[in-house]
């Protein structure tokens, strides 16, 4: 039980904004390298985990988190920004993060609305929280554009803010557990299995762009004739999502799933007694939305951990983990009598 959440940890408090993702993909191969576990990086960047010489199952989820890009020095040295993916602005705004140049270097600051003083700024409470009303407040003595380009930090340098973890009566909370809640379920499921991976025809995808949808449209094995997807379950009004169980998605926006895949992980569910629900995503697309839209004949479907707060400070639960990683092996050990 504490290993998804220790794997859970490590790789959040790696930085990696979509685009960004190069450090964290490191990390997660040579921790699976480390237990016997082959990967190898596609073209784009997806990093491919498994020891099968011919897939049939992919298991996707993606490392790529929401977060923020350079777009300008302002006139005081502080800097405008552009968003990566759909970071909701109000449930960011004070939060610390850093800027990392194309360098290296790497320099703490602060997502705060343009002159955020109640004592001087009457209509703060008021103002849209938007990117040209924000900026991000940096930790260096600057006070005009030159003082900033003389540390290196220039439009395109990417700024990843911080997860802010923390593990609390089997609560886990923090900024990015969408998606990388499952992927440290991906990696602990492959722990279990690391002496059964070489006959297993099944292969562990990690994607690096989905947070701006096409993460998921290239780079899978040849073989693969089925993509169990797993991202987070949507937890809100109007859903049926619980932070303590796995979501099963019948339909999100681009659609429905596989009829089939679905059902039979429904049954899987009811059979071994695995927390459920079957829902209906209103907002929402995963890298099988965008591997089925970039023509991949298989069959798709998607399941994952219960999350409250998306895109925010989300939070799930153990059991919620628990429950997903106990229905992916049943279903792998279901399609390959094992």
């Amino acid at each position: 039980m504490e290993r998804v959440v220790n794997l859970l940890r490590e790789i959040l408090e790696i930085p990696s904004p979509t685009g960004y993702t190069g450090e964290v993909m490191e990390q997660i191969s040579s921790l699976l390298n480390g237990k016997g576990i082959g990967t190898y990086y596609t073209n784009k960047g997806a990093l491919v985990a498994g020891n099968h010489p011919e897939p049939e199952l992919v298991v996707a989820a993606h490392v790529d988190t929401l977060g923020a890009m350079v777009r300008g020095i302002l006139p005081d040295g502080h800097l405008s920004f552009t968003r990566i993916g759909g970071l909701n602005l109000p449930a960011f705004e004070g939060e610390y993060c850093t800027t990392i140049t194309r360098s290296g270097k790497r320099y703490r600051g602060t997502l705060l609305l343009r002159n955020p003083s109640v004592h001087v700024n009457r209509e703060a409470a008021k103002k849209e929280r938007t990117e040209e009303n924000m900026y991000i407040r940096l930790d260096e003595l600057v006070e005009k554009k030159e003082d900033t380009e003389k540390l290196g930090i220039r439009p395109g340098d990417f700024i990843a803010f911080d997860p802010k973890f923390e593990y609390v009566n089997g609560f886990i909370k923090a900024h990015f557990l969408d998606d990388k809640a499952s992927v440290a379920v991906l990696i602990d499921l492959m722990l279990d299995l690391k002496s059964a991976l070489g006959d297993l025809p099944v292969a562990f995808f990690f994607s690096p762009y989905e947070e701006v949808g096409h993460g998921g449209s290239a780079g899978y094995p040849g073989s693969m004739k089925e993509l169990l997807v797993v991202d987070m379950g949507v937890v809100g009004e109007g859903v049926a999502g619980k932070e303590t169980a796995v979501s099963i998605a019948a339909k999100d926006s681009s659609g429905p799933y596989d009829y089939g895949m679905t059902t039979k992980l429904i049954e899987l569910a009811e059979k071994r007694d695995v927390p459920h629900v079957v829902d209906v995503f209103p907002y929402y697309g995963s890298d099988g939305s965008a591997a089925l839209r970039a023509g991949w004949d298989v069959r798709v479907a998607l399941v994952g951990p219960g999350v409250h707060a998306s895109h925010g400070m989300e939070r799930t639960h153990i059991e919620g983990l628990l429950a997903t990683k106990k229905l992916l092996r049943a279903y792998i050990e279901e399609k390959f009598g094992i």
